[in-house]
C-alpha cells in the first residue's frame, strides 16, 4: 500500500516485546500504542498493531518489511493522511491524532516533507514550479521570493540547470531530486520517504540514499519505508514490521 494523498502537496492488543524507543530527550516523533484497523469485505483488517516508537531529532529511521506489513500505513499516520484507530501520535510536539482536518492540512504543509514512491510531479509545471507549489499552498514567505528559494533548493540538489524544464524531459534521477527539493520547500523538520528508490536503477538508488543521508547531516529527521534491505547501510536505525507489528529493531552502524 503506497502513501496516499489527494494532491502532491497539502497545507494538511499485543505490545511488542522489543524495546523500539530511542531516548525521549530530543524525540521529534513518538507513537504510543498505535493501531490502525480497516473494515474490508473479508472483515476487520489490522494494518498496524499496538506500535510504540520514538524517533530522535536528526535520525534516519528506516522501516523495513514486505508488502502489506504496515510500512505505508505508518507513514500515512505520521503524515496525518490517516488517523489511528487507537493510540497517540506526536510529531514535533504536535498531537497529530487530535487535529481537525483543516488544522491537519495546514500542519502537514508546514511541518512534513513527503517524497512519494511515484514522485507525483505535476507534468505541466516546470521543475521550479513544482518546488514552489508547497510554498504557494502554504503562503510561505513573500511570493516574489519563492522562485529564488526553489532554484536554490534545486541547486543544492544538483539540478538547478533543469529548473525551467518539464518533468517529462528529465531523467528518473533528476525527477527524484526535484521531488526531494519539493519536499524541502517549506523547511520541514521531518521528511517522510515512501519507497523512494523503488523505481530507480541501483546506481541512481544509491545516489538518492546518499542524498537523503546528507539531509540528516543537515539536521533533518527522516523516516523512510522500503522493502529493500540493501538500503540499510544509510540508516542510523532500522525496524522491521511483520503483520503490523515490530518484529526486529536494530541500531545501524553508520
Amino acid at each position: 500500500m503506497a502513501l496516499r494523498t489527494r494532491t502532491p502537496v497539502t497545507c494538511a492488543m499485543h505490545n511488542s516485546t522489543i524495546d523500539t524507543t530511542s531516548s525521549e530527550a530530543g524525540a521529534v516523533i513518538s507513537l504510543t500504542n498505535v493501531s490502525k484497523r480497516y473494515q474490508t469485505p473479508a472483515g476487520l483488517f489490522t494494518a498496524l498493531d499496538d506500535v510504540t516508537l520514538s524517533v530522535a531529532r536528526g535520525e534516519f529511521l528506516m522501516v523495513l518489511g514486505q508488502s502489506g506489513s504496515g510500512k505505508s500505513t505508518m507513514l500515512n499516520l505520521l503524515a496525518g493522511i490517516d488517523r489511528p484507530t487507537h493510540g497517540g501520535i506526536h510529531v514535533g510536539g504536535t498531537a497529530v491524532h487530535q487535529l481537525s482536518e483543516r488544522a491537519l492540512s495546514a500542519w502537514r504543509g508546514r511541518s512534513i516533507g513527503i517524497v512519494f514512491q511515484f514522485l507525483q510531479l505535476l507534468p505541466t509545471l516546470t521543475a521550479a514550479e513544482n518546488v514552489m507549489l508547497p510554498m504557494d499552498f502554504c503562503h510561505t514567505g513573500v511570493a516574489r521570493e519563492r522562485r529564488d528559494r526553489a532554484v536554490r533548493l534545486l541547486d543544492r540538489l544538483g539540478v538547478a540547470d533543469q529548473a525551467d524544464k518539464l518533468p517529462g524531459t528529465l531523467s528518473g534521477g533528476q525527477q527524484q531530486r526535484v521531488a526531494v527539493a519539493r519536499a524541502l520547500a517549506n523547511a520541514p523538520a521531518v521528511v517522510l520517504a515512501d519507497e523512494p528508490t523503488g523505481n530507480l536503477d541501483s546506481r541512481t538508488a544509491d545516489s538518492m540514499l546518499a542524498l537523503l543521508a546528507s539531509l540528516v547531516a543537515d539536521g533533518h529527521t527522516i523516516v523512510m519505508v522500503t522493502h529493500d534491505r540493501n538500503a540499510r547501510d544509510y540508516a542510523s536505525r532500522l525496524i522491521t514490521l511483520v503483520d503490523g507489528r515490530v518484529a526486529e529493531h536494530e541500531q545501524a552502524h553508520v
